[in-house]
């Protein structure tokens, strides 16, 4: 009987442009802490202190990659070297009207957003500091939750900022409009920034000091939570943050923002700088010779709005090192120096469940169909969300395995062994059109698996002379996995290590050795902001 193969490969990337991110050395992509990695569902970025690369692939043609979307694209923003200012978040903002750009954020507290192609579309100062993440996701409305929300969430030390999805939309589709437009000659994207380098529409924010129990390492923001008590409920609205960090593992927080302030200010931001814009566009095409002198750009920051404590767990010498969330935000796995994971509710704010023994655990949620009846009738009938249960997937690197848990209290549903020098990813949030989707299908949580050290598995699945010459595939090979949800599935192509073997399963799709390739029947993955059903 064949060996259960619960992975697919999906893909490799090979060449040169690794060798500025270290690709050769061993643990290249897991020991380096400067090299940043994003991924969407057609793209990969990889991120250092002063380079993004930004990797494209698409369905292969005729049994072919299509060069045309398997370009690299390099990025080097204009940093600082005064400041010392480097890359220190990158992630995905994609949206369902074909829109995908690149968020960056930097050591001195700037977001930038950039176009697939290394366009600039937008810069702004959130507040002096270091950007440490860069938070997508979305939550809409149904039966559990009350409103609906998607944002953008800035995490920096003791500092948490908030972008409104709509907000930042609008502020694409407005660039990716005058782009396409025809009355905007070749110098139109100054509308879009002044003579400082910073954009001239500013996006709307919402910022928070949360740091009472010490400076954070991670945080989130968590979903809407309701007021406290003898609060007017007219015009505040309340978040919640989870905090992570040194001085406390655990610390939560109530976010207050002023509705009827954010609401002037939103009708402001969308006047404003398109009146801006408009008149700056103008007046630079009829006043085009004069070239008014550079000066320093001032940094503008906003005032903290209100944040108070909720509780705290304070619990030395030991430290909250990773916070991941899940789709609708009501639990939270977190990782400590002590080698522990601990599931939080953050509605509840309680620890409801432990693991110990993952140092330098990496965590993601996914999700599975565990049971062995529904997974045979997949094979026949469109699945819901209700046929999936939350997972929660671990990486250990140490015992080089990924372990999957069912959520809340479920067993382990499955171990996968994991190469050394991988990481494990999830595609972003894909944020929602107002338009109801046409597909009917759901799109379940998936995990990847990348690895940077295993050039081995390459020659294992492809035959080496597929690639065209030695000298692409002399430099480190990287693969992509892609966990399956179906845990009952079966029959998958077995690969014999035995180099006396005559037969060996070969994938149908071949792999361009500069660019990823997905598989012919890999259909386009999204992300749900719903929990699970546990």
């Amino acid at each position: 009987m064949s060996r259960r193969n619960h992975t697919t490969e999906l893909g490799c990337i090979a060449g040169q442009d690794l060798s500025d991110f270290g690709a050769g050395k061993e643990g290249w992509l897991e020991n380096n802490p400067n090299l940043l990695v994003s991924l969407d569902t057609h793209s990969l970025a990889l991120a250092n202190r002063s380079l993004i690369l930004i990797l494209n692939w698409s369905q292969p043609i005729n049994g072919r990659p299509d060069p045309e979307n398997h370009r690299a694209v390099k990025i080097r923003p204009d940093l600082s070297p005064i400041e010392g200012e480097y890359i220190s978040a990158v992630e995905w903002l994609v949206f369902d009207d074909d829109i995908r750009v690149l968020a960056a954020g930097t050591s001195c507290g700037y977001l930038m957003i950039f176009s697939t192609h290394g366009r600039v579309i937008h810069r702004q100062i959130v507040n002096p500091g270091k950007i440490l993440k860069l938070r997508v996701r979305g939550v809409k409305q149904d039966l559990t939750q009350d409103t609906s929300s998607e944002e953008v969430c800035v995490v920096m030390p003791g500092v948490v900022a908030r972008f409104d999805g709509s907000d930042v939309k609008n502020l694409l589709q407005r660039w990716f409009r005058e782009t396409n437009s025809q009355v905007w000659d070749q110098d139109f994207d100054d509308s879009f920034s002044d003579d400082n380098g910073n954009s001239s529409a500013s996006l709307p924010y919402q910022i928070w000091n949360v740091s009472k129990y010490g400076l954070c390492a991670d945080a989130a923001i968590t979903g809407v939570m309701p007021p406290p008590l003898m609060e007017i409920q007219s015009s505040q609205r309340y978040y919640c943050a989870v905090t992570i960090g040194d001085d406390a593992v655990i610390s939560a927080f109530r976010l207050s923002v002023d509705k009827s302030r954010s609401l002037v200010g939103a009708i402001l931001s969308k006047i404003v700088p398109a009146t801006v814009s408009t008149i700056a566009s103008f007046s630079k095409m009829i006043w085009r010779s004069e070239q008014k002198p550079k000066r320093k750009p001032e940094a503008k920051t906003q005032p903290f709005a209100r944040a108070s404590p909720l509780t705290c767990l304070q619990d030395n010498p030991r430290k909250g090192e990773k916070l991941t969330l899940s789709p609708s935000g009501t639990l939270a796995a977190i990782t400590d120096s002590l080698g522990r994971i601990l599931l939080l509710d953050t509605q509840a704010l309680v620890v409801v469940r432990l693991w110990k023994g993952y140092r330098e655990a990496s965590c993601l949620f996914v999700e599975m169909l565990a049971g062995k009846d529904k997974a045979a009738s997949s094979l026949h009938n469109e699945l819901s969300k209700s046929d999936y249960c939350l997972c929660l997937a671990i990486h250990a690197p140490r015992k080089e395995i990924v372990e999957v848990w069912q959520m809340r209290t479920g067993p382990r549903l499955l171990t996968i062994p994991c190469p050394k020098g991988s990481k494990i990813l999830q595609p972003t949030y894909r944020f929602t059109s107002e338009k109801p989707s046409s597909s009917s299908s759901y799109a379940p949580l998936e995990v990847f698996f990348l690895n940077g050290d295993s050039g081995q598995l390459i020659i294992d699945n492809i035959q080496p002379h597929w690639f065209a010459t030695g000298s692409i595939f002399s430099h480190m090979v990287v693969v992509l996995h892609r966990l399956h949800h179906n845990l009952s599935k079966i029959g998958e192509p077995s690969y014999s290590n035995d180099p006396s073997s005559s037969k060996r399963d070969v994938p149908s799709y071949l792999i361009d050795p500069c660019a990823f390739t997905k598989a012919p029947d890999n259909s386009e993955i999204t992300t749900r902001d719903d929990d699970f059903n546990a």
